[in-house]
C-alpha cells in the first residue's frame, strides 16, 4: 500500500471509530464527523496531496497569493468591504480579484505593470486621474512570481470569465 492508501485507510478507520460507519454511506454525515475530517485533513502526509488532486504549481502559486496579496484582497479573492465607493481619504479599497471584481478586464501585461510598479505609477503614465494605494511589488517579487499569482487568481475564474479575459491580452499583444 502506497503512503496515500495508508493515510486514507487511516483517515477512514479513525472516522468509523469516532463517527460510525454511517460516515462512508450515502447519509449526510454530522458535523463533527466533517469537523473530524477537516482536522484529519490538516495532518495527512504531504503525499496525500496527490489524493487531493491539487496540482503542484496551483498549490506554489496559491501559497504566493496568501503571502503577498490575501491579506488586502482576502483569502477567497473576495477584495475589501465597499471596494467600489472612496473612504474617508478618497482611497479606494481593494478591489476583488474573484469574477466579480473587474481584474479580468485588463491584459496580463497591464496586471504585470499593476503589480510590479504599483497601481499609481501606471495610472499617472496612463494620464488617469485616480489615486490608488496599491504598492509596486517588483522589489519584492520576482517577473515568475507576479506571473504566478496571476496564473493562480486567473485560475478561480470560470472558463467564460478566463476566455473573455485571454481575449483582451491577445488583442493588445500580450
Amino acid at each position: 500500500m502506497t503512503g496515500v492508501g495508508r493515510a486514507v485507510a487511516a483517515a477512514r478507520s479513525v472516522l468509523t471509530i469516532c463517527c460510525g460507519s454511517r460516515m462512508f454511506d450515502k447519509r449526510p454525515a454530522r458535523p463533527r464527523c466533517l469537523a473530524l475530517l477537516a482536522l484529519m485533513g490538516l495532518h495527512l502526509p504531504l503525499p496525500a496531496a496527490a489524493f487531493l488532486h491539487a496540482k503542484p504549481e496551483t498549490v506554489a502559486e496559491h501559497a504566493l497569493y496568501l503571502k503577498h496579496c490575501a491579506d488586502c484582497h482576502g483569502v477567497d479573492l473576495e477584495g475589501q468591504p465597499d471596494w467600489r465607493s472612496a473612504d474617508a481619504t478618497g482611497l479606494y479599497p481593494a478591489p476583488p480579484h474573484d469574477e466579480t471584481g473587474h481584474t479580468w478586464h485588463h491584459d496580463d501585461a497591464m496586471l504585470l505593470d499593476y503589480i510590479s510598479r504599483g497601481g499609481q505609477a501606471v495610472l499617472d503614465d496612463m494620464g488617469v486621474k485616480f489615486t490608488s494605494s496599491m504598492p509596486g511589488f517588483g522589489p519584492v517579487l520576482k517577473e515568475r512570481e507576479i506571473e504566478a499569482i496571476l496564473d493562480y487568481i486567473k485560475s478561480t475564474w470560470p472558463d467564460h470569465i478566463r476566455d473573455l479575459q485571454a481575449e483582451r491580452s491577445d488583442a493588445t499583444g500580450n
